[in-house]
């Protein structure tokens, strides 16, 4: 199997018209032509990540982040007055590693979707998007708990199945049964998730002045961390790559490391 194959079959899998209209998803660097020798999976494309895939005989790396959403003005090695991408994309071209990502295509898909809400012990009804029309993909997931509780009891749940540290809004007893899972950022998501009828939203980051005015209006939220709330997706990387038709064998998860730390956890969050 060559790299243009994967991607041809990665994106049938979550077409490009999927994505936002400033992603940049697909193949970013490498040679289309190239036989792929295996996928090394993971959330960013860093240059760190470039290496562990080489490392794990991976000459593909795909990840959920691409690797920039505007092209750096140099690709040239690490350099503190340059964004990290600019290395990565460097070594990536010089080490002959092909990076593929997967953004908003794939976190519009029914996949998506599905995994969050199994983690939460939930059953996913539709997108945030499409409340409406749940067989249309779209952004986020609104489901509803098998088993409802307060806020308190679906953050130790959150912060057990993400590996995370949550921060919350809400009080602690507020009760929970319609859920909405954004990965990543919130943006204005708060509002669609409290026209949906969401008891909480659980997701990755919000603004101070956002997440404040959510809570005075009743909605729970419950703040993994953005790479925290998206790990998951390198899972439905990997399985992506296998049913494309890559060795399972080749198909190696690049785990995302610890980047950030709290006071109370520490640094082996």
């Amino acid at each position: 199997m060559i790299v243009a194959e994967l991607e041809r079959a990665l994106l049938a899998r979550y077409p490009m018209t999927d994505a936002e209209p400033w992603d940049h998803i697909g193949l970013s660097v490498g040679d289309p032509d190239d036989e792929i020798r295996g996928v090394a999976c993971a959330l960013d494309a860093t240059e760190v990540n470039v290496h562990r895939a080489l490392e794990a005989g991976a000459n593909v790396l795909l990840t959920h982040h691409p690797i920039y959403i505007k092209a750096p003005e140099a690709f040239c090695p690490a350099d503190a007055s340059r964004p990290q991408c600019s290395a990565a994309l460097f070594e990536a071209a010089r080490c002959g590693v092909s990076i593929i990502s997967l953004h908003t295509n794939l976190d519009r898909s029914h996949e998506a979707r599905v995994r969050l809400s199994e983690l939460l012990g939930a059953e996913p009804m539709s997108s945030l998007e499409h409340v409406d029309e749940p067989e249309l993909t779209g952004l986020g997931a609104l489901a509803t708990l098998h088993d409802p509780c307060n806020l308190r009891d679906l953050t130790n749940r959150a912060a057990t199945a993400f590996g995370s540290d949550p921060r919350v809004w809400g009080e602690a007893e507020h009760p929970c049964r319609t859920v909405a899972i954004l990965g990543g950022s919130l943006g204005d998501f708060g509002e669609l998730a409290i026209a949906a009828g969401a008891d909480v939203i659980v997701t990755g980051e919000a603004g101070y002045h956002v997440a404040q005015d959510l809570a005075l209006r009743g909605l729970g939220i419950i703040l993994l961390g953005h790479d925290r709330s998206e790990e998951p997706f390198v899972d439905i990387l990997m399985n992506s790559a296998v049913d494309a038709g890559v060795d399972p064998r080749h198909a190696i998860k690049i785990l995302n490391p610890c980047q950030w730390w709290t006071v109370t956890k520490g640094e082996n969050l």
